[in-house]
C-alpha cells in the first residue's frame, strides 16, 4: 500500500505522524482481519498465510502497531536499548524500520514484580520495536485465534472479561440439576513452560519470526539468559499464543464425556468447562469422574505442550464448600448459588486502602480523596455484577474507621463533634460523606469539590454474558457487538 494514501503532504516526519488518516487505516486492517476469519472457516489455511503476509506488510498494519505500544501504559518503559519513542518524529521513522527482512529481535529485560503469595514474577520487556513487531503480527494473528478458540475461554481475549467467566459458571452451577462436583484447575508456571516445538509446529504465524521470538533469551545483571522454554511475560503476543495452545481442551472434554445410555439409563457426566487464561474449572457429577476420568486427561493434555498442573492449587471441591475463582467466591447454600466477592480479594484491597491511609498522614483531604476514589472505585465496579451489597456495607464501615484514626491522628486536641464537622458532611441522600467542601448557592448549600466514593452507593447490576461463540472480528457478528456497546 502507498504511503502517500494516508498521509498529506507534509514537511517533516513529524507531521506526516500527525496526518495519518488512522480511521481509514483501522477500517482496511479490520477489512483484511475479517477475511483472514471468512478463510480459517473454509479450512484454506493457504490463503490464511497470504492475507496474515499481507496484513503484516501493510502501511496500515504498521502504523497501528507503532501507534498502540506509543500510547498504551508501558510507551515510557524502554528495552535493553534503552529506546523510547515519544516524539512524533520517532513514532513516523520507526514505521518504516518494522519490515521482516533482516529482521533480529534482540534480547529481553528481566524484571520482578510482586505476587499475591509474596513471591516476585518475571517479566521481560521487549525494546520498542519488538513490541511493535509483535503488535503487527498479532493483528493478523488474533482473527485466526477468535475463531479456533475454545467457546468458553474468556481471558486475554478481545470482548471478554471476567464478568463473562463468572456468569458462565453462574449458569453451569446454578441449576437444582447442576453438577455439585467443581475441579479448580491451575497451570505451574504456564507462560515460562510451554514447549517452543510445540508452538513452531502449531501456531498459525510466521514460524521464521516466532522462532526469533521464541529464542531471544532475557538480560539479567548484564548477563544474557537463554529461552529453552515458554513465552516471556511482558510480551503483546505472549497472551494469545498461551491461549492458542491451551485451546482445544474443552472440545475434547465435551468429545470425550459425551452424555451416554448405557443399559437403558441416561448418564450425564455434567462436564462444563470455563478459563480465564491459565486458571480454569471443570465441572462433574461426581468427585470420582473429576479424580480418575477428567484430571488425568487433563493431565495428558498439558504434558503435551510442556505444562503441568500445580499440585497446590489444583483440587476437587463441592459445591456446598465453595470456591474462589476470579476473586470472587462462589457456593450453595440451600441449594442457592451464590456468588460474592472472596475473603482473600476484600482483605487484599483493604489491606492496600489502610496502607495508603497510613502512608499519607500529613496529606491534605483532598489529595487522599483523590488518591483512594480510583482504587476504591475499580474494586467496586469489579464486584458490582454479583452478590456485593453486603460486602460493600463491610468495607465501608471499615474505610470509616480507617479515615476515623487518620483524622483523629491530625487533630488530637480536638473533640469528636469537631472532627466530625471538620470531615464528613451531609450530601445528597448521604448522611456521612468523607468531602472537602467549597462555595454555596442560592438556598445557601455548599458543593462538594472532592468526596470519597461511597462502595454502597454502586448499584448492582446483572450482567450479559457475550455468546460463546460471538468473534469479534467476524462481519456476521459486527451488529451484535455494536449492540453490546450500547447496552454497556
Amino acid at each position: 500500500m502507498n504511503v502517500e494514501q494516508f498521509t498529506c503532504a507534509a514537511s517533516g516526519p513529524a507531521a506526516q505522524w500527525e496526518q495519518i488518516d488512522w480511521s481509514q487505516c483501522e477500517q482496511k486492517v479490520r477489512r483484511l482481519q475479517a477475511r483472514i476469519v471468512k478463510a480459517t472457516q473454509e479450512g484454506r489455511h493457504g490463503k490464511v498465510k497470504a492475507l496474515q503476509w499481507l496484513l503484516t506488510h501493510s502501511f496500515c498494519g504498521r502504523a497501528l502497531a507503532v501507534k498502540r505500544v506509543t500510547h498504551n501504559q508501558g510507551k515510557n518503559t524502554p528495552g535493553v536499548d534503552g529506546a523510547i519513542w515519544s516524539t512524533p518524529a520517532s513514532r513516523y521513522k520507526a514505521i518504516d524500520t518494522l519490515r521482516r527482512r533482516g529482521y533480529f529481535p534482540q534480547p529481553l529485560r528481566r524484571v520482578y514484580i510482586p505476587k499475591a503469595n509474596g513471591k516476585l514474577r518475571p517479566l521481560g520487556i521487549p525494546t520498542m520495536k519488538d513490541r511493535s513487531m509483535q503488535a503487527l503480527y498479532l493483528l493478523a494473528l488474533l482473527p485466526v485465534a477468535e475463531t479456533t478458540a475454545d467457546p468458553n475461554s474468556y481471558g486475554f481475549r478481545p470482548a471478554r472479561s471476567t464478568a463473562d467467566a463468572i456468569e458462565q459458571c453462574f449458569c453451569a452451577l446454578a441449576r437444582k440439576t447442576s453438577p455439585q462436583w467443581v475441579l479448580e484447575g491451575d497451570i505451574r508456571g504456564c507462560f515460562d513452560n510451554i514447549s517452543h516445538a510445540w508452538m513452531l509446529d502449531h501456531i498459525p504465524t510466521d514460524k521464521e519470526v516466532l522462532k526469533k521470538w521464541l529464542k531471544a533469551g532475557f538480560m539479567e545483571n548484564r548477563t544474557l539468559f537463554p529461552t529453552e522454554a515458554g513465552t516471556p511475560q511482558g510480551g503483546i503476543i505472549s497472551p494469545t499464543l498461551a491461549n492458542l495452545t491451551l485451546d482445544g481442551l474443552e472440545r475434547l472434554l465435551k468429545d470425550t464425556f459425551r452424555i451416554r445410555q448405557i443399559h437403558g439409563t441416561v448418564h450425564n457426566p455434567k462436564v462444563n468447562f470455563v478459563r480465564y487464561a491459565d486458571d480454569f474449572i471443570i465441572t462433574g457429577s461426581s468427585k470420582d469422574l473429576l479424580e480418575n476420568e477428567v484430571k488425568p486427561l487433563v493431565e495428558r493434555f498439558m504434558l503435551e505442550r510442556g505444562l503441568q498442573l500445580s499440585p497446590e492449587k489444583t483440587c476437587i471441591t463441592h459445591i456446598e464448600q465453595g470456591f474462589d475463582f476470579l476473586g470472587q467466591n462462589l457456593r450453595k447454600y440451600g441449594g442457592k448459588l451464590l456468588i460474592t466477592p472472596s475473603k482473600k480479594n476484600v482483605h487484599a484491597f483493604l489491606e492496600k486502602v489502610r496502607g495508603q491511609i497510613r502512608s499519607n498522614r500529613a496529606t491534605k483531604q483532598e489529595y487522599l480523596i483523590r488518591l483512594l476514589n480510583p482504587v476504591i472505585r475499580g474494586w467496586a465496579y469489579y464486584h458490582r455484577h454479583i452478590e456485593a451489597g453486603s460486602t460493600y456495607r463491610k468495607v465501608g464501615m471499615v474505610l470509616w474507621h480507617s479515615l476515623w484514626r487518620w483524622a483523629k491522628r491530625r487533630h488530637p486536641n480536638k473533640s469528636s463533634t469537631w472532627i466530625v464537622d471538620r470531615y464528613w458532611h451531609r450530601l445528597g441522600r448521604t448522611s456521612w460523606c468523607f468531602a472537602v467542601l467549597v462555595g454555596s448557592n442560592a438556598q445557601g448549600s455548599r458543593s462538594a469539590e472532592a468526596r470519597l466514593v461511597n462502595p454502597t452507593e454502586i448499584p448492582i447490576r446483572r450482567y450479559v454474558k457475550v455468546k460463546s461463540d460471538a468473534n469479534p472480528f467476524d462481519l456476521l457478528w459486527r451488529g451484535y457487538f455494536e449492540s453490546r456497546k450500547r447496552f454497556r
